[in-house]
């Protein structure tokens, strides 16, 4: 075994890297450009090592620089994580020159298979079904739209060399095939020095589902089950599950041994990933194999109780697999959230700055759950411009399905992250969706229920009662302790006001003590305008005041909400709601209802930069009249640029950027007449 190795890659993967290496009692040594200095991964791993500039190209991506890194350390092995490295044949090759083991599949499969080109040529060639489409060069805009007429409409237009939803676009008509040609081959060359792209048909209704392959280098090839990642934005995977709830045992087998049979073909070392699309029937298509570890190893982890990582190791340094297919067992439910960094009220546009809190929630078992956060950052981190938005991957995993959906929401909930936007009420949300934990998916979800972005909720008459409970309940206790405490000149004495009137949003809601002193912990009931007339609601919790968390029981269920002091009140976040309240006497109430609405201003006649970021073009010129639809200007974010259109006819007054230049938030990129 190892004595010791490089992880040659950066935050939460890095870390999880180090996890297993710990327990296998390897010495880590971890690499860090200029913005990953204080990085979580450089912090835990037992040796670092500076390689360059914060800019992927110059330092992650400099196989040169990580193979110095060992030769300096006394490294025996890399593994690669995902992303940067990782699917590269040519460093994987090298690092077999200069002596040092790639902790992952061999040159010949990757470079068979990491290309998503070849594969499918592989892959037809083997037998395997694939979804129609052209794998040879296009080159230009103009072939593209001859071979996706060719293909028939819809069709995808994907780098060939791409990932993590870079470079992909879905093309409904000749125009949009243009546009999304140069955008995807922009986007390729950026993300991976490599801007060949090819065209297939889009399946709809798709579902994407995975099955983990797991190889060794004595002939031994096993598929541990697959994974739903049907729930995808702009190509992305949000929220992914282990089992799929749309399998059924006869089709798992078949993409299973399909998988192994692919793997075998490659000769296939280590863990591996091959996607399938899965239409309505359960007819499945090839996509591709990825040879790495993929971001959403964990549910796979959950459900089978094999360490994935510690797997890559033991195969790397020529341990045979100490299992066999016929040991495999999928065992209850697993869910993953990916916490990103992005605003989900602005189109889950990219977002950038510090982590001024940020409080996970427990990991480890209680009662029938478990609940795991892969992560990279801790409070006071920062969240870079320069690589990918993700702050953390939570997990959970329970008996059944809706179990683990449960304690997924409760997680959420109480998963506190301040200082920058993050996607956390939209993950919440998903969580109580009816088609969601009814399993009705694709990768269509989030465009399909969500067509117009995701607006803030408004909570029902019942959740309205809930969230009553929960400000009336933290307003007394507040009011308690400043009111009786000891060393005050008066304290207060007596029973409290009966009537209240909590404010949600630009709601009153009216609530009725039926005990007369607060307690601590806090155990009252009351009645509560929204919950079942007549009956009183008991509300129960230990929370006390500048605690982020607020935890207990209203009416008998079990809530957890984050708490965060506005002016003159509360904020409250639960369930992918989030809402401002107030607690009132009913006089205070009624005068409150006469105070006058303050209107935003108007920003109709500018175009604002809706992320911090780079503008890679600006499209028009002072003075040119604009129709609704057309390109203003393009910014890059995190990796992925981001179009922005005219939402109706204008003209341009003023161009206040130019390309290249770096913007904030609400920077003024140009104004209309």
């Amino acid at each position: 075994m190892f004595k010791k190795i490089l992880i040659a890659n950066r935050g939460e993967i890095a870390c999880r890297v180090i996890k297993s290496a710990r327990r296998m009692g390897i010495l880590t040594v971890a690499v860090y450009s200029d913005a990953d200095r204080d990085a979580l991964h450089v912090e835990m791993a037992d040796e670092a090592v500076h390689i360059g500039p914060a800019a992927a190209s110059e330092s992650y991506l400099v196989a040169e620089k990580i193979i110095a890194a060992c030769k300096a350390t006394g490294a025996e092995a890399v593994h690669p994580g995902y992303g940067f490295l990782s699917e590269r044949a040519s460093f994987c090759a090298e690092l077999e020159k200069q002596g040092i083991i790639f902790i992952g599949p061999k040159p010949k499969a990757i470079m068979a298979m990491g290309d998503k080109i070849e594969s499918k040529k592989f892959a037809n060639a083997a037998g395997v079904s694939t979804v129609p489409g052209h794998l040879g060069t296009i080159e230009d805009a103009a072939h593209a739209e001859v071979i996706a007429g060719g293909i028939g409409y819809p069709v995808m237009i994907k780098a060939s060399a791409g990932g993590g939803g870079k470079g992909m676009r879905i093309a409904w008509n000749e125009a949009e095939v243009r546009d999304g040609f140069e955008r995807a081959r922009s986007e390729a060359k950026s993300s991976f020095g490599d801007d060949r792209v090819f065209i297939e048909k889009f399946v709809v209704e798709p579902r994407h589902i995975e099955i983990q392959v797991l190889a060794d280098a004595h002939g031994n090839v096993v598929y541990l089950g697959e994974r739903e990642c049907s729930i995808q934005r702009r190509n992305q995977k949000v929220a992914e599950e282990a089992p799929s709830p749309f399998l059924d045992e006869k089709t798992r087998k078949a993409m299973g041994e399909q998988s192994v049979a692919l793997a075998r073909a490659v000769d296939y070392q280590s863990a591996g990933t091959v996607e399938f699309i899965v239409d309505r029937d359960r007819n499945f298509y090839f996509l591709e194999m990825n040879t790495r570890l993929q971001v959403e190893h964990p549910v796979t982890e959950l459900v089978t109780g094999i360490d994935l990582v510690e797997q890559m190791i033991r195969v790397a340094a020529g341990e045979p697999l100490p299992f066999a297919q016929n040991d495999i067992r999928l065992d209850g439910w697993a869910i993953e959230s990916r916490l990103y960094a992005e605003d989900p009220y602005r189109n889950f546009l990219p977002s950038i700055g510090r982590l001024t809190r940020y409080r996970p929630p427990a990991e480890g078992r209680t009662g029938n759950v478990v609940v795991r956060n892969d992560t990279g950052v801790f409070e006071g981190a920062e969240i870079s411009m320069y690589y990918d938005p993700m702050i953390a991957k939570l997990c959970t995993w329970a008996p059944t399905r809706l179990e683990a959906i449960e304690a997924m929401g409760q997680a959420l909930d109480g998963f506190v992250v301040d200082g920058i936007e993050h996607n956390v009420p939209f993950l919440s949300a998903l969580m109580k969706h009816p088609r969601w934990r009814e399993g009705r998916l694709s990768t269509g979800f989030i465009a399909e229920e969500y067509p117009d972005g995701f607006a803030p909720m408004k909570p029902d008459p019942a959740e309205e009662a809930v969230l009553a409970g929960i400000a009336l309940s933290a307003s007394l206790i507040e009011t308690n302790r400043r009111e009786r405490f000891a060393d005050r000149l008066r304290t207060a004495a007596g029973a409290l006001r009966e009537d209240w009137v909590v404010k949600i949003g630009d709601n009153h809601v009216a609530a009725r003590l039926l005990d007369g002193l607060v307690t601590i912990p806090f155990d009252m009931d009351m009645t509560i305008e929204g919950a079942i007339e007549g009956e009183s609601q008991n509300v129960v919790t230990d929370w006390r005041p500048g605690d982020p968390v607020w935890s207990g029981k209203v009416g008998g269920r079990d809530i957890t909400a984050q708490i965060r002091p506005v002016l003159n009140g509360l904020r409250i976040d639960w369930q992918g709601l989030s809402v401002t309240t107030k607690v009132f006497s009913p006089r205070h109430a009624e005068l409150d209802r006469l105070m006058p609405v303050k209107l935003p201003p108007d920003t109709s006649k500018l175009l604002l930069c809706p992320m911090p970021g780079l503008v890679v073009a600006i499209a028009v010129a002072e003075g040119q009249e604009v129709k609704a639809g057309e390109t203003l200007a393009i910014v890059e974010a995190m990796k992925m640029e981001n179009v922005l259109r005219a939402d109706r006819d204008l003209v341009v007054s003023k161009i206040n950027a130019a390309a290249g230049e770096s913007l904030a938030v609400d920077a003024v990129i140009m104004e209309f007449a």
